[in-house]
């Protein structure tokens, strides 16, 4: 069976949102900026372990995340500890993520960039796995890995006035990244994983199927070929935020 077919489904889901997913399913299998293939789809797959982590729930619980002796329940040995403890706390405990725990893991290893491209896969896959939570569907096979070499990109343009990684500025899409708001406006949200602009874009083209386009954003009545109007869109979204204790 092919990947993301929903033909057989008792819901109506528009044709763009399994072209999306399969889309990203396809890059996810490749070597990214820091990652193999093999580590990206490693990443993707304990993304899915940490759900059912028994120290990520021990810790959760605890007063403070790093009082608690234990080890994560991880599916692969590819990925370095750094790497697997990074993914379960973003799936588990995002909302205890801190500046000094980005800085000291990028001071033993794990670079921001790496960080970065990181928490773009967990964000896609996640996403995903949660559409197909949400309607009752099976959570799709993971690719296999394509062989290759990372690239090591950084943009040239990159600035550190907000969150916890180097990004690009709003007026810094230029050159490779011209195209990574094509309205020329943006928002800090969208410039937060700049430092990987391909987790941009693969966040973008996702949430373009889910949500919106950039775009769309500034279309404040009901697009075409959507069934709900903009305003009960943000009342859905609003609402998931609150629930899942989103502090941006």
């Amino acid at each position: 069976m092919p990947a993301f077919d929903y033909s057989q489904t008792a819901f109506p889901i528009r044709e763009d949102i399994p072209a999306a997913y399969e889309a990203f399913w396809q890059r996810l299998a490749e070597p990214g900026s820091w990652w193999t293939g093999a580590e990206r789809v490693a990443i993707a797959a304990e993304s899915r372990a940490a759900l059912d982590c028994a120290w990520c729930a021990t810790r959760k619980t605890a007063l403070s995340p790093y009082g608690q002796p234990g080890e994560h329940q991880q599916t692969t040995q590819v990925l370095p500890a750094l790497a697997v403890d990074a993914v379960h706390r973003i799936i588990t405990d995002q909302s205890r993520i801190t500046q000094r725990y980005v800085d000291d893991n990028a001071a033993r290893g794990l670079s921001k960039g790496a960080y970065v491209e990181l928490v773009g896969l967990v964000v896609a896959v996640f996403s995903i796995d949660e559409f197909h939570r949400a309607l009752g569907f099976p959570i799709e096979d993971l690719p296999t890995p394509v062989a290759g070499e990372i690239t090591r990109y950084q943009p040239k343009h990159l600035s550190e006035d907000i969150g916890f990684v180097p990004t690009i500025p709003p007026d810094g899409a230029k050159g490779n990244e011209a195209d990574l708001w094509p309205t020329g406006r943006t928002a800090n949200v969208m410039r937060a994983l700049t430092l990987v602009p391909d987790a941009l874009r693969d966040w973008r083209d996702i949430g373009s199927a889910q949500y919106l386009s950039f775009p769309q954003m500034e279309n404040m009545g009901q697009e075409e070929g959507r069934a709900l109007h903009r305003t009960q869109i943000e009342m859905i979204a609003g609402r998931v935020s609150a629930i899942n204790e989103c502090f941006y």
